[in-house]
């Protein structure tokens, strides 16, 4: 899962997005709500953490264009105030949840997970493709209760293909959803994602299919021809 993270302290920005990437995350980083609002018309995110006190324009003017522009992306709210009236208007203007610095890595990760469970229509915790099973609350794939290991980008593609299985996934959102803001990656790279998926698993009832020219599509095996 990718999220952007907009906080101006970089101290804090760095111990953040090391944690969250040791629990599988792919975050990309924005000082200011210029960087923020652009990295946002780049690419897809499954979740936006973000810090009201900005320079230039605060939070709140992010949150009011991501409202406008991208209404279902979730947001989590993370500043220094907890003052109710600061609470109460953020959520008015769409913020989804609301964390007072400091807090705990294990609880924002937690809530990170809900949110996005939350956005994608999920009640449910656990996606599932044939013998294919992915454990959303513990970032966890298995096939028939086997753990599935992957690597963090192997990870991230599977996870991609899993939330859109039966649809195509165009190679180029696969790059902006694996690859951070900035790096050199090109369609070959994907492509070596995906093999290496195809070996691992091969005892899966599930098949990565090529469409040429578009991209990949997850399916059930017995549906892939």
């Amino acid at each position: 899962m990718k999220l952007l993270l907009v906080e101006d302290n970089a101290e804090l920005a760095r111990w953040l997005s090391r944690a969250l990437q040791e629990d599988l995350f792919e975050v990309d980083c924005a000082g200011d709500a210029e960087q923020a609002l652009w990295h946002l018309q780049a690419a897809r995110y499954d979740l936006v953490l973000l810090d009201l006190k900005l320079p230039g324009p605060d939070g709140r003017t992010v949150l009011r264009r991501l409202r406008r522009e991208r209404e279902g992306i979730p947001v989590l709210v993370l500043t220094a105030s907890d003052a109710l009236d600061m609470k109460v208007e953020c959520l008015d203007l769409g913020a989804d949840d609301y964390v007072v610095k400091p807090f705990e890595v294990r609880e924002l990760v937690a809530r990170v997970r809900a949110l996005i469970r939350r956005s994608a229509n999920n009640s449910q915790s656990r996606l599932q493709c044939a013998n294919l099973s992915y454990d959303i609350q513990e970032c966890r794939f298995s096939v028939d209760g086997q753990l599935l290991e992957l690597t963090p980008r192997e990870h991230r593609v599977l996870e991609m293909l899993l939330m859109q299985h039966g649809q195509v996934v165009p190679k180029a959102r696969l790059i902006s959803g694996v690859f951070p803001m900035g790096a050199e990656a090109g369609e070959n790279a994907i492509e070596t994602y995906v093999h290496r998926l195809r070996r691992k698993l091969a005892a899966a009832s599930i098949r990565i299919v090529t469409l040429r020219g578009f991209g990949y599509i997850l399916k059930d095996a017995a549906d892939a021809s």
